[in-house]
Protein backbone atom coordinates (compact mmCIF):
# COMPACT_ATOMS: atom_id res chain seq x y z
CA UNK A 1 0.00 0.00 0.00
CA UNK A 2 2.82 2.41 0.84
CA UNK A 3 4.34 1.76 -2.56
CA UNK A 4 0.99 2.43 -4.25
CA UNK A 5 0.55 5.72 -2.34
CA UNK A 6 4.05 6.77 -3.29
CA UNK A 7 3.29 5.96 -6.94
CA UNK A 8 0.10 8.03 -6.83
CA UNK A 9 1.92 10.91 -5.15
CA UNK A 10 4.59 10.72 -7.79
CA UNK A 11 1.97 10.77 -10.55
CA UNK A 12 -0.07 13.59 -9.01
CA UNK A 13 2.13 16.46 -10.23
CA UNK A 14 1.84 15.13 -13.77
CA UNK A 15 -1.95 14.95 -13.45
CA UNK A 16 -2.07 18.45 -12.01
CA UNK A 17 0.06 19.73 -14.88
CA UNK A 18 -2.24 18.05 -17.41
CA UNK A 19 -5.33 19.64 -15.86
CA UNK A 20 -3.70 23.08 -15.79
CA UNK A 21 -2.70 22.74 -19.45
CA UNK A 22 -6.22 21.66 -20.41
CA UNK A 23 -7.73 24.61 -18.54
CA UNK A 24 -5.36 26.99 -20.32
CA UNK A 25 -6.31 25.48 -23.69
CA UNK A 26 -10.02 25.82 -22.88
CA UNK A 27 -9.52 29.46 -21.93
CA UNK A 28 -7.73 30.08 -25.24
CA UNK A 29 -10.51 28.23 -27.03
CA UNK A 30 -13.12 30.59 -25.62
CA UNK A 31 -11.03 33.60 -26.64
CA UNK A 32 -10.71 32.28 -30.18
CA UNK A 33 -14.46 31.76 -30.38
CA UNK A 34 -15.14 35.30 -29.13
CA UNK A 35 -12.68 36.68 -31.70
CA UNK A 36 -14.37 34.86 -34.55
CA UNK A 37 -17.80 36.03 -33.41
CA UNK A 38 -16.63 39.62 -33.40
CA UNK A 39 -14.98 39.27 -36.81
CA UNK A 40 -18.15 37.81 -38.30
CA UNK A 41 -20.25 40.68 -36.97
CA UNK A 42 -17.83 43.07 -38.70
CA UNK A 43 -18.22 41.28 -42.05
CA UNK A 44 -21.46 39.26 -42.03
CA UNK A 45 -21.79 38.81 -45.81
CA UNK A 46 -18.42 38.42 -47.58
CA UNK A 47 -18.50 39.02 -51.32
CA UNK A 48 -17.92 36.19 -53.78
CA UNK A 49 -14.46 37.57 -54.65
CA UNK A 50 -13.39 37.36 -51.02
CA UNK A 51 -14.61 33.77 -50.66
CA UNK A 52 -12.91 32.73 -53.88
CA UNK A 53 -9.67 34.25 -52.62
CA UNK A 54 -9.91 32.13 -49.46
CA UNK A 55 -10.58 28.95 -51.43
CA UNK A 56 -7.80 29.54 -53.94
CA UNK A 57 -5.32 30.23 -51.14
CA UNK A 58 -6.32 26.92 -49.57
CA UNK A 59 -5.89 25.11 -52.88
CA UNK A 60 -2.40 26.55 -53.37
CA UNK A 61 -1.46 25.60 -49.83
CA UNK A 62 -2.54 21.96 -50.20
CA UNK A 63 -0.74 21.67 -53.53
CA UNK A 64 2.51 23.19 -52.34
CA UNK A 65 2.58 21.36 -48.99
CA UNK A 66 1.39 17.95 -50.13
CA UNK A 67 4.73 16.22 -49.46
CA UNK A 68 4.81 17.53 -45.89
CA UNK A 69 1.20 16.42 -45.37
CA UNK A 70 1.90 12.93 -46.76
CA UNK A 71 4.91 12.59 -44.47
CA UNK A 72 3.01 13.76 -41.38
CA UNK A 73 0.08 11.41 -41.93
CA UNK A 74 2.45 8.50 -42.57
CA UNK A 75 4.27 9.29 -39.32
CA UNK A 76 1.03 9.31 -37.32
CA UNK A 77 -0.03 5.92 -38.72
CA UNK A 78 3.52 4.49 -38.47
CA UNK A 79 2.91 3.67 -42.12
CA UNK A 80 0.30 5.18 -44.42
CA UNK A 81 0.50 4.49 -48.13
CA UNK A 82 1.56 7.63 -50.02
CA UNK A 83 -0.85 6.81 -52.82
CA UNK A 84 -3.75 6.35 -50.41
CA UNK A 85 -3.10 9.80 -48.95
CA UNK A 86 -2.96 11.27 -52.45
CA UNK A 87 -6.10 9.44 -53.62
CA UNK A 88 -8.24 9.70 -50.48
CA UNK A 89 -7.15 12.99 -48.92
CA UNK A 90 -5.29 15.43 -51.13
CA UNK A 91 -6.91 14.83 -54.52
CA UNK A 92 -10.55 14.93 -53.30
CA UNK A 93 -9.82 18.03 -51.21
CA UNK A 94 -8.42 19.84 -54.24
CA UNK A 95 -11.26 18.67 -56.48
CA UNK A 96 -13.75 19.87 -53.89
CA UNK A 97 -12.17 23.33 -53.92
CA UNK A 98 -12.18 23.48 -57.72
CA UNK A 99 -15.85 22.49 -57.82
CA UNK A 100 -16.80 25.08 -55.20
CA UNK A 101 -14.90 27.84 -57.03
CA UNK A 102 -16.58 26.96 -60.31
CA UNK A 103 -20.09 27.05 -58.85
CA UNK A 104 -19.86 29.56 -56.00
CA UNK A 105 -21.42 32.57 -57.72
CA UNK A 106 -24.36 30.47 -58.87
CA UNK A 107 -24.87 29.10 -55.33
CA UNK A 108 -24.76 32.59 -53.82
CA UNK A 109 -27.35 34.02 -56.21
CA UNK A 110 -30.72 34.55 -54.48
CA UNK A 111 -33.33 32.13 -55.79
CA UNK A 112 -36.64 33.52 -57.03
CA UNK A 113 -39.82 32.05 -55.59
CA UNK A 114 -43.43 32.33 -56.71
CA UNK A 115 -45.84 34.81 -55.10
CA UNK A 116 -49.53 33.93 -55.06
CA UNK A 117 -51.99 36.09 -56.96
CA UNK A 118 -53.63 37.19 -53.72
CA UNK A 119 -50.37 38.82 -52.56
CA UNK A 120 -49.44 40.70 -55.73
CA UNK A 121 -47.72 42.97 -56.52
CA UNK A 122 -44.69 41.60 -54.68
CA UNK A 123 -41.63 39.42 -55.11
CA UNK A 124 -40.14 36.57 -53.10
CA UNK A 125 -36.50 35.56 -52.84
CA UNK A 126 -34.43 33.12 -50.82
CA UNK A 127 -31.15 34.75 -49.79
CA UNK A 128 -28.28 32.47 -48.72
CA UNK A 129 -26.63 34.11 -45.77
CA UNK A 130 -23.57 32.87 -43.82
CA UNK A 131 -24.49 31.32 -40.48
CA UNK A 132 -21.56 32.73 -38.51
CA UNK A 133 -18.98 30.61 -36.68
CA UNK A 134 -18.82 26.93 -37.69
CA UNK A 135 -17.29 24.24 -35.49
CA UNK A 136 -15.73 21.15 -37.07
CA UNK A 137 -14.64 18.09 -35.09
CA UNK A 138 -12.25 15.92 -37.13
CA UNK A 139 -11.54 12.20 -36.58
CA UNK A 140 -8.17 10.51 -36.99
CA UNK A 141 -8.78 8.19 -39.95
CA UNK A 142 -8.66 10.84 -42.72
CA UNK A 143 -7.34 13.84 -40.78
CA UNK A 144 -6.82 16.05 -43.83
CA UNK A 145 -9.85 15.30 -46.01
CA UNK A 146 -12.29 15.32 -43.10
CA UNK A 147 -10.96 18.72 -42.02
CA UNK A 148 -10.84 20.21 -45.51
CA UNK A 149 -14.28 19.08 -46.69
CA UNK A 150 -16.25 20.99 -44.04
CA UNK A 151 -13.79 23.90 -44.18
CA UNK A 152 -14.33 24.29 -47.92
CA UNK A 153 -18.11 24.27 -47.58
CA UNK A 154 -18.07 26.68 -44.64
CA UNK A 155 -15.73 29.16 -46.37
CA UNK A 156 -17.72 28.98 -49.59
CA UNK A 157 -20.78 29.94 -47.56
CA UNK A 158 -18.90 32.90 -46.05
CA UNK A 159 -18.39 31.68 -42.48
CA UNK A 160 -15.67 31.70 -39.87
CA UNK A 161 -14.38 28.22 -38.94
CA UNK A 162 -12.88 26.56 -35.86
CA UNK A 163 -11.45 23.06 -36.36
CA UNK A 164 -10.79 20.60 -33.53
CA UNK A 165 -8.22 18.09 -34.81
CA UNK A 166 -7.83 14.61 -33.35
CA UNK A 167 -5.34 13.97 -30.57
CA UNK A 168 -4.64 10.58 -32.22
CA UNK A 169 -2.85 12.28 -35.13
CA UNK A 170 -0.60 14.76 -33.29
CA UNK A 171 1.92 15.33 -36.09
CA UNK A 172 -0.71 15.95 -38.77
CA UNK A 173 -2.83 18.05 -36.44
CA UNK A 174 0.07 20.35 -35.58
CA UNK A 175 1.05 20.64 -39.23
CA UNK A 176 -2.49 21.51 -40.33
CA UNK A 177 -2.63 24.14 -37.58
CA UNK A 178 0.69 25.66 -38.67
CA UNK A 179 -0.16 25.61 -42.38
CA UNK A 180 -3.62 27.15 -42.07
CA UNK A 181 -2.15 29.88 -39.86
CA UNK A 182 0.04 30.90 -42.81
CA UNK A 183 -2.92 31.85 -45.01
CA UNK A 184 -5.78 32.63 -42.62
CA UNK A 185 -5.99 34.90 -39.57
CA UNK A 186 -7.24 33.23 -36.38
CA UNK A 187 -10.49 35.15 -36.52
CA UNK A 188 -11.27 33.51 -39.89
CA UNK A 189 -9.91 29.95 -39.55
CA UNK A 190 -8.21 28.42 -36.55
CA UNK A 191 -7.20 24.92 -35.50
CA UNK A 192 -7.64 23.72 -31.93
CA UNK A 193 -5.47 20.98 -30.42
CA UNK A 194 -5.90 19.12 -27.17
CA UNK A 195 -7.10 15.98 -25.43
CA UNK A 196 -10.61 14.86 -24.54
CA UNK A 197 -11.28 17.75 -22.11
CA UNK A 198 -10.68 20.26 -24.88
CA UNK A 199 -12.92 18.29 -27.23
CA UNK A 200 -15.74 18.38 -24.68
CA UNK A 201 -15.34 22.13 -24.18
CA UNK A 202 -15.25 22.64 -27.95
CA UNK A 203 -18.59 20.86 -28.42
CA UNK A 204 -20.15 23.07 -25.73
CA UNK A 205 -19.40 26.35 -27.52
CA UNK A 206 -22.41 28.18 -28.94
CA UNK A 207 -21.50 27.62 -32.59
CA UNK A 208 -23.91 28.58 -35.35
CA UNK A 209 -23.43 25.06 -36.72
CA UNK A 210 -21.38 22.11 -35.52
CA UNK A 211 -20.17 19.27 -37.76
CA UNK A 212 -18.89 16.10 -36.12
CA UNK A 213 -17.37 13.10 -37.87
CA UNK A 214 -16.73 10.03 -35.75
CA UNK A 215 -18.24 7.20 -33.76
CA UNK A 216 -21.98 7.02 -33.10
CA UNK A 217 -21.35 6.74 -29.36
CA UNK A 218 -19.40 10.02 -29.30
CA UNK A 219 -21.89 11.65 -31.65
CA UNK A 220 -24.59 11.27 -29.00
CA UNK A 221 -22.48 13.24 -26.51
CA UNK A 222 -21.73 15.93 -29.11
CA UNK A 223 -25.41 16.32 -29.95
CA UNK A 224 -26.32 16.49 -26.26
CA UNK A 225 -23.76 19.24 -25.68
CA UNK A 226 -24.90 21.17 -28.76
CA UNK A 227 -28.51 20.98 -27.59
CA UNK A 228 -27.70 23.21 -24.62
CA UNK A 229 -27.11 26.06 -27.10
CA UNK A 230 -29.69 24.89 -29.66
CA UNK A 231 -26.75 24.57 -32.04
CA UNK A 232 -27.73 22.73 -35.23
CA UNK A 233 -25.53 19.73 -35.93
CA UNK A 234 -24.41 17.62 -38.85
CA UNK A 235 -23.34 14.20 -37.62
CA UNK A 236 -21.28 12.01 -39.93
CA UNK A 237 -21.16 8.74 -38.04
CA UNK A 238 -20.78 5.20 -39.38
CA UNK A 239 -22.23 1.83 -38.60
CA UNK A 240 -22.00 -1.52 -40.27
CA UNK A 241 -22.14 -0.85 -44.01
CA UNK A 242 -23.13 -4.04 -45.87
CA UNK A 243 -22.14 -5.30 -49.30
CA UNK A 244 -24.52 -7.63 -51.12
CA UNK A 245 -23.13 -10.07 -53.68
CA UNK A 246 -25.93 -11.15 -56.00
CA UNK A 247 -26.52 -14.69 -57.22
CA UNK A 248 -25.33 -13.94 -60.75
CA UNK A 249 -22.61 -11.28 -60.65
CA UNK A 250 -19.14 -12.51 -61.71
CA UNK A 251 -17.35 -13.04 -58.42
CA UNK A 252 -14.09 -11.55 -59.67
CA UNK A 253 -15.94 -8.25 -60.30
CA UNK A 254 -17.48 -8.12 -56.84
CA UNK A 255 -14.36 -9.36 -55.03
CA UNK A 256 -12.08 -6.81 -56.66
CA UNK A 257 -14.26 -3.82 -55.88
CA UNK A 258 -15.10 -4.93 -52.33
CA UNK A 259 -11.41 -5.60 -51.67
CA UNK A 260 -10.46 -2.08 -52.77
CA UNK A 261 -13.03 -0.61 -50.39
CA UNK A 262 -11.94 -2.83 -47.52
CA UNK A 263 -8.17 -2.54 -47.95
CA UNK A 264 -8.00 1.23 -48.48
CA UNK A 265 -6.53 2.73 -45.30
CA UNK A 266 -6.58 -0.81 -43.86
CA UNK A 267 -10.35 -0.64 -43.58
CA UNK A 268 -10.21 2.42 -41.31
CA UNK A 269 -12.91 4.19 -43.29
CA UNK A 270 -16.45 5.04 -42.17
CA UNK A 271 -17.86 3.81 -45.49
CA UNK A 272 -15.70 0.70 -45.81
CA UNK A 273 -17.68 -2.53 -46.40
CA UNK A 274 -18.24 -3.87 -42.90
CA UNK A 275 -19.60 -7.30 -43.85
CA UNK A 276 -20.56 -9.12 -47.05
CA UNK A 277 -23.82 -10.94 -47.72
CA UNK A 278 -23.07 -13.80 -50.14
CA UNK A 279 -25.41 -16.47 -51.57
CA UNK A 280 -24.79 -19.58 -49.50
CA UNK A 281 -23.72 -21.70 -52.47
CA UNK A 282 -21.18 -19.04 -53.53
CA UNK A 283 -19.40 -18.47 -50.20
CA UNK A 284 -16.39 -20.71 -50.87
CA UNK A 285 -15.91 -19.29 -54.35
CA UNK A 286 -16.16 -15.71 -53.05
CA UNK A 287 -13.59 -16.43 -50.32
CA UNK A 288 -11.20 -17.74 -52.96
CA UNK A 289 -11.80 -14.79 -55.30
CA UNK A 290 -11.45 -12.20 -52.53
CA UNK A 291 -8.25 -13.78 -51.18
CA UNK A 292 -6.74 -13.82 -54.67
CA UNK A 293 -7.52 -10.14 -55.22
CA UNK A 294 -6.15 -8.95 -51.87
CA UNK A 295 -2.89 -10.84 -52.27
CA UNK A 296 -2.54 -9.41 -55.78
CA UNK A 297 -2.98 -5.89 -54.35
CA UNK A 298 -0.43 -6.61 -51.61
CA UNK A 299 1.82 -9.58 -52.54
CA UNK A 300 3.45 -9.31 -49.14
CA UNK A 301 2.72 -7.52 -45.91
CA UNK A 302 6.25 -7.24 -44.51
CA UNK A 303 7.89 -3.88 -45.32
CA UNK A 304 5.21 -3.10 -47.90
CA UNK A 305 4.87 0.71 -48.16
CA UNK A 306 1.44 0.31 -49.81
CA UNK A 307 -0.03 -1.50 -46.79
CA UNK A 308 -1.36 1.03 -44.28
CA UNK A 309 -0.97 0.35 -40.56
CA UNK A 310 -3.57 0.60 -37.79
CA UNK A 311 -3.47 4.08 -36.28
CA UNK A 312 -2.36 3.16 -32.75
CA UNK A 313 -1.90 0.28 -30.31
CA UNK A 314 -5.31 0.81 -28.70
CA UNK A 315 -7.09 0.32 -32.01
CA UNK A 316 -4.85 -2.63 -32.85
CA UNK A 317 -5.72 -4.38 -29.58
CA UNK A 318 -9.41 -3.63 -30.11
CA UNK A 319 -9.33 -5.33 -33.51
CA UNK A 320 -7.42 -8.33 -32.18
CA UNK A 321 -10.02 -8.54 -29.41
CA UNK A 322 -12.82 -8.71 -32.00
CA UNK A 323 -11.09 -11.68 -33.63
CA UNK A 324 -10.50 -13.45 -30.34
CA UNK A 325 -14.10 -12.95 -29.27
CA UNK A 326 -15.39 -14.25 -32.61
CA UNK A 327 -13.18 -17.33 -32.49
CA UNK A 328 -14.25 -18.10 -28.94
CA UNK A 329 -17.88 -18.11 -30.12
CA UNK A 330 -17.28 -20.43 -33.05
CA UNK A 331 -16.11 -18.23 -35.93
CA UNK A 332 -13.53 -19.39 -38.44
CA UNK A 333 -10.85 -16.78 -39.13
CA UNK A 334 -8.92 -16.92 -42.40
CA UNK A 335 -5.84 -14.70 -42.19
CA UNK A 336 -4.66 -13.81 -45.69
CA UNK A 337 -1.06 -13.35 -44.49
CA UNK A 338 0.92 -15.52 -42.07
CA UNK A 339 1.60 -12.71 -39.60
CA UNK A 340 1.48 -8.99 -39.09
CA UNK A 341 4.29 -6.48 -38.77
CA UNK A 342 4.16 -3.79 -36.13
CA UNK A 343 0.72 -2.25 -36.49
CA UNK A 344 0.23 -3.74 -39.97
CA UNK A 345 -2.66 -6.08 -39.18
CA UNK A 346 -3.26 -8.86 -41.75
CA UNK A 347 -6.42 -8.80 -43.81
CA UNK A 348 -8.75 -11.52 -42.53
CA UNK A 349 -12.06 -13.11 -43.54
CA UNK A 350 -14.36 -14.24 -40.76
CA UNK A 351 -16.81 -17.10 -41.39
CA UNK A 352 -19.56 -18.74 -39.31
CA UNK A 353 -20.44 -15.45 -37.61
CA UNK A 354 -23.49 -14.79 -35.43
CA UNK A 355 -25.08 -11.84 -33.66
CA UNK A 356 -23.52 -12.72 -30.29
CA UNK A 357 -20.09 -11.83 -31.60
CA UNK A 358 -18.81 -8.29 -31.04
CA UNK A 359 -17.55 -8.23 -34.61
CA UNK A 360 -21.19 -8.35 -35.74
CA UNK A 361 -22.36 -5.74 -33.23
CA UNK A 362 -19.83 -2.92 -33.53
CA UNK A 363 -18.42 -1.10 -36.54
CA UNK A 364 -15.17 -2.90 -37.32
CA UNK A 365 -13.04 -0.05 -38.68
CA UNK A 366 -10.21 -2.33 -39.71
CA UNK A 367 -9.13 -5.07 -42.17
CA UNK A 368 -11.51 -7.77 -40.90
CA UNK A 369 -14.37 -8.86 -43.16
CA UNK A 370 -17.19 -11.12 -41.93
CA UNK A 371 -19.05 -13.22 -44.52
CA UNK A 372 -22.78 -13.73 -43.96
CA UNK A 373 -24.49 -16.36 -46.18
CA UNK A 374 -28.04 -15.85 -47.45
CA UNK A 375 -30.56 -18.02 -49.32
CA UNK A 376 -32.66 -15.36 -51.11
CA UNK A 377 -32.38 -11.67 -51.88
CA UNK A 378 -35.41 -11.07 -49.64
CA UNK A 379 -33.48 -12.67 -46.79
CA UNK A 380 -30.54 -10.37 -47.47
CA UNK A 381 -32.81 -7.31 -47.41
CA UNK A 382 -34.42 -8.49 -44.16
CA UNK A 383 -31.00 -8.98 -42.55
CA UNK A 384 -30.02 -5.39 -43.36
CA UNK A 385 -33.38 -3.84 -42.47
CA UNK A 386 -33.49 -5.51 -39.05
CA UNK A 387 -30.34 -3.63 -38.07
CA UNK A 388 -29.52 0.07 -37.58
CA UNK A 389 -29.43 2.00 -40.84
CA UNK A 390 -25.85 2.13 -42.16
CA UNK A 391 -23.88 4.99 -43.64
CA UNK A 392 -23.39 3.14 -46.94
CA UNK A 393 -24.72 0.10 -48.76
CA UNK A 394 -23.12 -1.69 -51.70
CA UNK A 395 -24.77 -4.03 -54.18
CA UNK A 396 -23.03 -6.13 -56.81
CA UNK A 397 -25.15 -7.40 -59.65
CA UNK A 398 -26.17 -6.29 -63.13
CA UNK A 399 -29.87 -7.14 -62.96
CA UNK A 400 -31.49 -3.70 -63.14
CA UNK A 401 -34.71 -4.89 -61.57
CA UNK A 402 -32.81 -6.15 -58.54
CA UNK A 403 -30.81 -2.93 -58.42
CA UNK A 404 -34.06 -0.97 -58.14
CA UNK A 405 -35.24 -3.28 -55.36
CA UNK A 406 -32.04 -2.54 -53.44
CA UNK A 407 -32.62 1.20 -53.77
CA UNK A 408 -36.31 1.01 -52.82
CA UNK A 409 -36.33 -1.72 -50.17
CA UNK A 410 -33.33 -0.77 -48.02
CA UNK A 411 -32.26 2.39 -46.18
CA UNK A 412 -28.73 3.77 -45.92
CA UNK A 413 -26.97 7.11 -46.05
CA UNK A 414 -25.68 6.43 -49.57
CA UNK A 415 -25.47 3.60 -52.09
CA UNK A 416 -23.04 2.34 -54.69
CA UNK A 417 -24.19 -0.15 -57.30
CA UNK A 418 -21.25 -2.30 -58.38
CA UNK A 419 -18.65 -0.28 -56.52
CA UNK A 420 -17.66 0.82 -53.03
CA UNK A 421 -16.99 4.21 -51.44
CA UNK A 422 -16.71 6.27 -54.63
CA UNK A 423 -20.06 7.98 -54.00
CA UNK A 424 -18.24 9.98 -51.31
CA UNK A 425 -15.87 11.43 -53.91
CA UNK A 426 -18.65 12.87 -56.09
CA UNK A 427 -18.66 16.62 -55.52
CA UNK A 428 -22.14 17.04 -56.97
CA UNK A 429 -23.80 14.57 -54.56
CA UNK A 430 -24.69 15.03 -50.90
CA UNK A 431 -22.87 12.88 -48.36
CA UNK A 432 -24.44 11.96 -45.04
CA UNK A 433 -26.03 9.29 -42.92
CA UNK A 434 -29.51 8.36 -41.80
CA UNK A 435 -30.66 7.44 -38.31
CA UNK A 436 -27.79 5.99 -36.24
CA UNK A 437 -25.34 6.59 -39.10
CA UNK A 438 -25.80 10.35 -38.94
CA UNK A 439 -27.92 13.34 -39.82
CA UNK A 440 -27.52 16.16 -42.29
CA UNK A 441 -25.46 16.37 -45.49
CA UNK A 442 -22.52 18.22 -46.87
CA UNK A 443 -20.10 18.17 -49.87
CA UNK A 444 -20.55 20.43 -52.88
CA UNK A 445 -23.77 22.42 -53.10
CA UNK A 446 -25.22 20.59 -50.09
CA UNK A 447 -22.23 21.76 -48.06
CA UNK A 448 -22.85 25.35 -49.08
CA UNK A 449 -26.51 25.03 -48.07
CA UNK A 450 -25.68 23.28 -44.78
CA UNK A 451 -23.49 26.19 -43.73
CA UNK A 452 -25.89 28.87 -44.99
CA UNK A 453 -29.14 30.27 -43.68
CA UNK A 454 -31.77 30.17 -46.44
CA UNK A 455 -33.54 33.39 -45.54
CA UNK A 456 -36.99 33.74 -47.07
CA UNK A 457 -37.53 37.34 -48.12
CA UNK A 458 -40.87 38.90 -49.16
CA UNK A 459 -40.43 42.15 -51.06
CA UNK A 460 -43.07 44.83 -51.57
CA UNK A 461 -42.59 48.35 -52.87
CA UNK A 462 -44.77 51.48 -52.74
CA UNK A 463 -48.17 50.07 -53.77
CA UNK A 464 -49.90 47.98 -51.05
CA UNK A 465 -52.81 45.90 -52.33
CA UNK A 466 -52.96 44.05 -49.00
CA UNK A 467 -54.69 47.01 -47.35
CA UNK A 468 -57.91 45.72 -48.89
CA UNK A 469 -58.01 42.99 -46.24
CA UNK A 470 -57.15 45.22 -43.30
CA UNK A 471 -59.81 45.78 -40.59
CA UNK A 472 -62.54 46.67 -40.12
CA UNK A 473 -63.80 43.37 -41.53
CA UNK A 474 -67.02 42.67 -43.40
CA UNK A 475 -66.35 44.97 -46.37
CA UNK A 476 -67.46 43.89 -49.84
CA UNK A 477 -63.91 43.68 -51.15
CA UNK A 478 -63.03 41.22 -48.37
CA UNK A 479 -66.00 39.03 -49.23
CA UNK A 480 -64.85 39.04 -52.85
CA UNK A 481 -61.35 37.98 -51.79
CA UNK A 482 -62.77 35.08 -49.77
CA UNK A 483 -64.95 34.02 -52.72
CA UNK A 484 -61.97 34.04 -55.11
CA UNK A 485 -59.33 32.42 -52.91
CA UNK A 486 -61.14 30.14 -50.42
CA UNK A 487 -62.45 27.22 -52.44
Amino acid sequence: MAAEIAEIAHAQPHLQQHLQQAQQQISQLEQLFAGQREAFRANPMPEAAQRLQWLKALSQLLSSEREALIKAICQDFSNRSTDETLLAEIMPSLQNIHYACKNLKKWMKPSRRAVGLAFQPAAARVIYQPLGVIGVIVPWNYPLFLAMGPLIGALAAGNRVMIKMSESTPVTSQLVKDLLAKIFPEDLVCVVLGEAEVGVAFSKLAFDHLLFTGATSIGKHVMRAAAENLTPVTLELGGKSPAIVSAEVPLEHAAERIAFGKTLNAGQTCVAPDYVLVPRHRVDAFVAAYSKVVTSFYPKLQDNPDYTAIINDRQLQRLKGLLSDAESLGAKVLNLYPEGQGRRLPQALVLNVNDQMKIMQDEIFGPLLPIVPYDSIEQAFAYINQRPRPLALYYFGYNKGEQQRVLHETHSGGVCLNDTMLHVAQDDMPFGGVGPSGMGHYHGHEGFKTFSHAKGTFIKQRYNAAKMIYPPYGKAIQKLVYKLFIR
